[in-house]
């Protein structure tokens, strides 16, 4: 299939690696051009390479993103390189452990703004060049917006936040024909995932606890497929979806306990 997406410029935040890494290299397979937004310069430029090597064409910015004048410039900066702006994918994040217990107000703040205030100012300062472009918005959320976690209370809050802005933003931006939608990926071996599994005592154990719930296949969802269905969100394919959430995930969220 043909998602006639050559030629269109896309923004990823945290398009480096993990899940962001999948789907730079999706939209890249499918002949568009990802604008990558991150802070780790070494990533950028491997991913880069990568997708120069395959005869991909790439832009990036190094950014910042907690900081609301770093996504301003990063746009910025964007739009110079790349000349317009067709879809901008949110996905940067961390699971962070602040919790309710171990954490504190402050910290809780921090969270947010690594977590869901960048997706705000990303979409505030692209919003012109989408109109422009009747482009369109995914914005990556979690499972634990959904089934919560425990000891992750910014992170859970931040995710919740996605998705009530998914919504709200569709609603808002219906008239320039921009559609917001989200997706939220459940058990996804990143290097996030990675090193949060590491800290359990015994991690393999662990792993193997989560894949025996996983209804599906009893494995993890790839990168791959996740980004399989970001890039069929920004195409023109989905052209009559807004103000979605897309669990893809093997039905861990809603069929393990259905079939239990």
């Amino acid at each position: 299939m043909d998602l006639g997406l050559a030629g269109k410029v896309v923004i990823v935040t945290g398009g480096d690696k993990g899940i962001g890494g999948g789907i730079t290299r999706a939209l890249a397979k499918e002949g568009a051009i990802p604008v990558i937004v991150a802070r780790d310069v070494n990533a950028i430029q491997k991913i880069q390479a990568e997708l120069k090597a395959a005869g991909a064409r790439s832009h990036a910015v190094t950014a910042e993103l907690s900081r609301p004048e770093e996504c301003e410039r990063a746009v910025r900066e964007a739009l110079a390189a790349a000349g317009r702006l067709d879809a901008l994918v949110n996905n940067a994040g961390v699971n962070d452990g602040v919790g309710l217990e171990a954490g504190n107000p402050e910290q809780f703040v921090v969270s947010l703004k690594k977590n869901l205030l960048h997706y705000y100012c990303m979409a505030h300062y692209a919003l012109p060049a989408l109109k422009a472009a009747r482009g369109s918005i995914v914005n990556i959320g979690s499972k634990v917006a959904i089934t919560g976690q425990g000891r992750t209370s910014g992170y859970a809050a931040s995710k919740g936040g996605i998705m009530g802005l998914t919504r709200e933003w569709a609603v808002e931006l219906l008239p320039y024909g921009i559609r917001v939608n989200s997706v939220l990926p459940a058990e996804v071996m990143t290097p996030l995932y990675e090193r949060w599994i590491n800290t359990f005592p015994d991690p393999k154990a662990k792993l193997a606890s989560i894949i025996s719930k996983i209804p599906l296949e009893k494995r993890m969802t790839t990168s791959e497929e996740i980004a399989a269905m970001v890039v069929f969100l920004i195409s023109s394919q989905s052209g009559h979806t807004t103000g979605q959430h897309l669990i893809v995930d093997g039905g861990y969220v809603h069929l393990d306990r259905a079939l239990t």
